[in-house]
């Protein structure tokens, strides 16, 4: 299978390119701006090309790529991902993510390709009522990140009906940990990337909230590492190889399995030399109490499931701190 990896540059589209690669798929094409993503975690032997997805110009420079390189499958990371920047900046992540993916599907139509793996989030849920969050769980996202995602999932829909787009669509729930320093995650947005930077400074780690109703107080999230999520990828394809109708199937990626903050410092406090203090601060507005994936339907329908826990996501954040750059994806 020829793929295009859009985003391949950043933190999990690398991890999936490796990971891929080290399943024996060696046709591989990497599209990235670089405008987050880093070059040097595209290896030496993928074709790379800096694009920016969202411009006029974009389609047609994607509709030559697929044609020239035979591409079979697209599968499409490239994405703004903070969610206090899109509270700040929407139009950018408006014409950034969904712009991009309107390109992508422009140029996959065009060029004939059907096949796609979107890379969507949980964050299309917004606040749920309930704590465990199924894929029918009404989505109504709170924040224009996952606005622009959710957008995102209905432009896929429709190229199902208009022209037989064959679509996966993978919600992530809070994707940690790293397969080496080379790919590691530099941001520091996420719990435990903002662990890893408050263990390298030396200085406390704000916990905001504990007096939500969970067992500790603190908020409880479903923590998936970033292995198993380029794994869950890999599974994705096989099953886009083996349908030949047109569809969109939607799943959530994570463990099923909660993790509260204090859990997640308890977890860093037990690796080799890590001091780790902690201030409690008042609660952040929208934060949910708990939120975790029932992942029922992707291991029904596609066989696959986690395989790390919480004490291999925090030791691999350990274990493998980034190196030293200047940006991330």
């Amino acid at each position: 299978m020829r793929l295009l990896v859009t985003g391949g540059a950043g933190y999990i589209g690398a991890h999936f390119v490796a990971a891929a690669l080290d399943a024996g798929i060696s046709d591989i094409v990497v599209v990235d701006d670089l405008s987050t993503g880093l070059r040097r975690r595209v290896p030496d032997e993928v074709k790379f090309h800096q694009l920016d997805l969202a411009t006029d110009s974009a389609v047609q420079d994607l509709a030559t790529i697929l044609d020239e390189d035979r591409i079979d499958a697209v599968v499409h990371f490239a994405a703004k991902k903070a969610v206090g920047e899109s509270v700040d900046q929407p139009e950018l992540y408006f014409r950034s993510n969904v712009g991009a993916t309107i390109n992508v599907l422009s140029a996959m139509r065009s060029s004939g390709v059907s096949a796609l793996i979107f890379s969507s989030s949980a964050a299309v849920y917004g606040e749920p009522s309930t704590a465990v969050v199924y894929e029918d769980t009404p989505c109504l996202p709170i924040n224009p990140y996952g606005q622009s995602k959710r957008i995102s999932e209905l432009a896929l829909a429709n190229a199902v009906t208009a022209w037989g787009l064959k679509a996966v669509s993978l919600r992530y729930f809070n994707v940690a940990g790293a397969r080496d320093s080379q790919l590691a995650d530099t941001t520091t947005t996420n719990l435990m990337p903002a662990v890893r930077e408050v263990i390298t400074r030396g200085t406390r780690l704000a916990v905001f909230g504990d007096d939500y109703p969970t067992p500790d107080g603190t908020c409880v999230r479903d923590y998936v590492h970033v292995l198993d999520l380029v794994d869950a990828h890999l599974t994705a394809l096989e099953r886009i190889g083996r349908d030949a109708d047109p569809g969109l199937h939607t799943y959530n990626v994570g463990t099923g399995q909660g993790s509260s903050v204090l859990e997640i410092v308890h977890e860093f406090r037990q690796q080799p030399g890590v001091q780790l203090d902690y201030d409690l601060r008042d609660r952040r507005a929208g934060d949910p109490a708990s939120l975790t994936a029932n992942v029922d339907r992707i291991r029904d329908e596609l066989g696959w499931t986690a395989q790390y826990g919480r004490d291999s996501i925090v030791a691999s954040v350990v274990e493998h701190p980034p190196a030293t750059d200047q940006a991330d994806g």
